[in-house]
């Protein structure tokens, strides 16, 4: 998968997450409501993703 891209934006508040859930959000590049990043589509963004989904909202980019 080289060339995909994810799109990752931030779409709760980090606040109430617990601090390990708050760090991956913070590793991923977010830091406020509605900011999004890009990032590789790799197996090591995924597994972060998957940790705190419920605050995250993904989608794919050619």
């Amino acid at each position: 998968m080289p060339d995909k891209k994810l799109k990752v934006t931030l779409r709760r508040s980090i606040i109430g997450l617990s601090p390990k859930q708050e760090a991956t959000v913070k590793a991923l590049g977010l830091r406020r409501i509605r900011q999004f990043v890009m990032h590789e589509d790799s197996v090591t963004v995924r597994g972060m993703i998957a940790k705190v989904p419920h605050v995250l909202e993904v989608t794919h980019e050619a």
